[in-house]
């Protein structure tokens, strides 16, 4: 018997020690395809993330809902003044399946004005209060919105579109007490004279969960944004995903991300289907970061791009490791960041995330294995079909064999990401943008007829199965008849003592085939550019041919909404020194160093003196 004992305890060993993961592996593919099933029956059952809402003000009305700088509201204060807002649109004459624009900052209204569309069968697109001008118009027309509500401090940008709004005959409401602009009414006046009564659930009968809850914008770093049908169902999908983090009830999530994209939102739906409470802030502050959390007693935050790193490039404090943070989720942390960020601040469990608005599938690193977005598994694959796929760079377009299906990438090797689409997974695609639409979905990808959705990212699978993410097709560019990948790159940069920030792009060089690696920097404060240091890290740490020949030194660097670095502008400028102000550097070979870029020089680079 001690024999057996003994035996069956070595060969535990033995496969753990082969498979260390195999546990947590197949206890996450269980927790997906329970949330999965969940869906399933919501669908059934028609259940929405209202009726789940309205369940918990019943259940736990006292409980705070809301914290916001010094207000609280409770479940029951958040269905009231929703059952409010929902009044008032049944009164300018909203019926079930219109859709309202919110033209808002992160505030507590932005809760309530959805709640109350929701309530009554409608919907939301959520426009980014930075765009202006004809990207404001095409972002309300393409929603399909009839109404506009704005903040206040935004009328200005609304003033400047108003004439073609009001040609349009739209709605336009204003968060503001009052309003001098002509055709523009007070929201917030006509909530005040109705009624915060419940209203009856036949407002939405015809509301199934593939109506859409609202209409989120991709980023639009380059061209028009987007606009993205989120559906209840994928609401719920999405949601899912964030529960199987190990979210509780009693947590309290601090949402610091703008709430017109998928990130800020989320953390507001998933606050409701795990009853919890929200910590909001009106925009991201670093130094501010903490200092809330400790006010809210914060247990989980959401990240997105550099937020981390911002915090982590704060003035140290002795009281960084006193909060009750257990929890961080998000996407786009650089490992060099999450090593500082968890000896700086203490134990504080990240789960990185990799999805897309638009999306039909997701990763999640529930590993904790650092600079990972999940765990490439057949169990995974089975029920989720996905695949690395091989990409032709200068072609924009995946490799195909000579029976034209997609070649699989090895195992190290950056591939496109594509998921299937089918009747569990669907891909709904852009509104009103079938071209977009059709550029996301790839046919015969494996065999006749099978249809894939195109995340347009590559990523990169390791030995041990980890999956990481590489760049996005459109950053990744061709030089020297190689591929360079701008994130990879720009991490690099970023090691550097004096560099804070590197926004790596590929610029066109007259009489050269691809494109030559350029980089946009920002400064530590109180550093100067020592181009003799960055000069011997990038010959250490990239290929000759990764290594940026241009250096473009900025104050600031431009960002989108959710803190990613745009390129268009720096890529339209290159590295002419007739058009940039700001110091610009060559890699000059013969002197191993970066020197400044004159008038002179350049006129040698374009005319192919000067080899780059």
């Amino acid at each position: 018997m001690i024999v057996w004992v003994v035996c069956a305890a070595v060969i535990f060993v033995a496969l753990y020690l082969r498979y260390p993961y195999f546990i947590q592996d197949i206890q996450h593919v269980r927790l997906r395809l329970t949330a999965t099933d969940q869906v399933l029956k919501y669908m059934q059952t028609n259940y929405n993330i209202i009726d789940r809402f309205s369940e918990l003000v019943k259940e736990q009305p006292h409980k705070q809902f809301v914290l916001f700088k010094d207000e609280t509201f409770s479940y029951q204060d958040a269905d009231e003044l929703s059952n409010k807002a929902a009044r008032v649109f049944l009164q300018i004459g909203l019926k079930e399946g219109d859709t309202v624009a919110l033209f808002l900052r992160n505030e507590p209204m932005f809760l309530w004005l959805w709640l109350g569309l929701v309530k009554i069968g409608c919907s939301a697109a959520f426009l980014n209060f930075n765009i202006r001008s004809k990207s404001l118009l095409h972002c309300f027309n393409c929603s399909g919105a009839t109404t506009l509500i704005a903040a206040g401090e935004l009328q200005d940008a609304v003033d400047e579109v108003l004439p073609t709004l009001q040609e349009q005959q739209v709605n336009i409401f204003t968060l503001a007490e009052r309003c001098k602009t002509a055709d523009v009414q007070s929201f917030k006046d006509k909530m005040n004279q109705v009624s915060s009564d419940p209203l009856p659930n036949n407002l939405r009968s015809n509301v199934t969960l593939q109506s859409p809850a609202a209409y989120i914008y991709t980023s639009g770093t380059t061209g028009f944004p987007k606009a993205a049908e989120i559906s209840h169902a994928k609401l719920w999908g999405i949601v899912s995903l964030i529960s199987i983090t190990g979210v509780k009830t009693n947590d309290v999530i601090y949402i610091s991300l703008p709430l017109y994209h998928t990130a800020g939102f989320l953390g507001f739906t998933a606050a409701i289907k795990n009853g919890m409470t929200v910590a909001l802030r009106d925009k991201f502050s670093a130094s501010q970061f903490w200092d809330d959390c400790r006010k809210y007693n914060v247990t989980v935050i959401q990240y997105i791009g550099e937020i981390m790193r911002y915090l982590c490039t704060t003035p140290k404090k002795l009281n960084d490791r006193s909060h009750k943070v257990r929890l961080a989720l998000g996407n786009g942390i650089r490992a060099d960041v999450w090593r500082d960020f968890l000896k700086r601040f203490g134990n504080v469990q990240i789960v990185e995330f990799y999805g897309a608005t638009e999306g039909n599938f997701g990763l999640i690193n529930y590993t904790g294995k650092i600079g990972a977005v999940g765990r490439d598994t057949f169990y995974l694959k089975m029920h989720f079909p996905y695949a690395l796929i091989k990409f032709d760079v200068d072609k924009g377009m995946p490799l195909r064999n000579a029976s034209g299906f997609c070649i699989e990438a090895a195992k190290g090797e950056p591939g496109l990401l594509v998921t299937e689409i089918s009747m569990s997974a669907p891909f709904a695609g852009y509104v009103g943008d079938l071209q977009q639409t059709e550029k996301k979905r790839l046919r015969d990808v494996f065999k006749k007829g099978d249809l894939y959705f195109n995340t347009g990212d590559l990523l990169r699978i390791d030995e041990d199965n980890f999956i990481y993410f590489h760049d996005r097709v459109g950053d990744t560019f061709r030089w020297k008849g190689e591929n360079v990948a701008t994130t990879e790159v720009a991490d690099i940069i970023s090691m550097v003592d004096c560099i804070k920030e590197a926004n790596v792009y590929g610029v066109t060089v007259p009489g050269q085939e691809g494109r030559c690696g350029m980089a946009a920097v920002t400064l530590r404060d109180g550093q100067r550019f020592d181009s003799a240091a960055v000069c011997k890290h990038v010959e250490n740490f990239l290929p000759a041919y990764a290594r940026p020949r241009f250096l473009r030194i900025q104050e600031s660097m431009d960002v989108t909404g959710t803190f990613k670095h745009t390129k268009a502008k720096l890529v339209e400028e290159g590295f002419n020194p007739n058009l940039i102000s700001e110091p610009l550097y060559f890699l000059d070979d013969k002197v191993m160093d970066y020197i400044p870029l004159t008038l002179d020089m350049f006129s040698s680079v374009t005319s192919g003196k000067i080899k780059t």
